[in-house]
């Protein structure tokens, strides 16, 4: 998203040149898909409306699974975009969508970022968890882990906290990393997975034969 498109979705919101400065998110987001939410945060910051956006968001996200037709029209690259950010101001209307949410939609169309849409509903929520003092956590092993391993990694990942945060935890298993975890707290990554090590030690290898 160039810096005058994402001015200009800033700008839809409000006219005061002092409105018109980014509110700043409990965390930092990257990508397009982040600086979509993040655009949408401080517009919904502003307005006072950032649980109804998120409400919204949510229930247009489950929607879309669920629908389709729906799905099909959103992904459809035939269908113009201009006509698109029509269709989708229509049904946000009918369907009482906040005005923050259905500009969201709006300039998605408009800027053939549709395909965008749920990574920028899924970086909304993180950033949405952040404010509310959540801080999400997903962790990666290669095999399910017990109930004792999940209350000592839970134990370790709390020490990480700060006041009044709450640990967000998702676990997954994700066999192809052999052994280890990888680990994504907050807007922080670590990678301890065995097969990263095998590939560092392989790109090792190769580099001094």
């Amino acid at each position: 998203m160039s810096c005058a498109k994402l001015t200009f979705f800033i700008r839809s919101f409000s006219t005061s040149n002092a409105m018109q400065q980014l509110v700043k998110p409990p965390i930092q987001v990257f990508g397009i898909d982040g600086r979509y939410a993040t655009a949408l945060y401080s517009a919904a910051s502003k307005q006072k409306a950032l649980e109804a956006v998120e409400k919204d968001l949510v229930k247009f996200q489950g929607t879309i699974k669920t629908d389709e037709k729906l799905r099909e029209f959103i992904a459809n690259p035939i269908i113009k975009r201009n006509q698109k950010s029509e269709i989708l101001k229509t049904i946000a209307s009918k369907v009482s969508l906040s005005s923050q949410t259905a500009n969201l939609l709006q300039v998605l169309a408009e800027n053939g970022r549709l395909k965008n849409l749920d990574g920028v509903i899924n970086a909304f929520k993180t950033i949405m968890s952040a404010h509310r003092g959540e801080v999400v956590c997903e962790v990666i092993t290669a095999k399910q882990l017990d109930q004792n391993q999940r209350t000592q990694l839970e134990t370790v990942l709390k020490s990480f906290l700060k006041g009044k945060e709450s640990l967000h935890l998702t676990v997954k298993v994700d066999p192809t990393i052999i052994g280890g975890m990888i680990v994504s707290i907050g807007d922080r990554y670590v990678d301890m997975s065995v097969s990263s090590k095998i590939k560092k030690y392989t790109e090792l290898i190769s580099a001094a034969v």
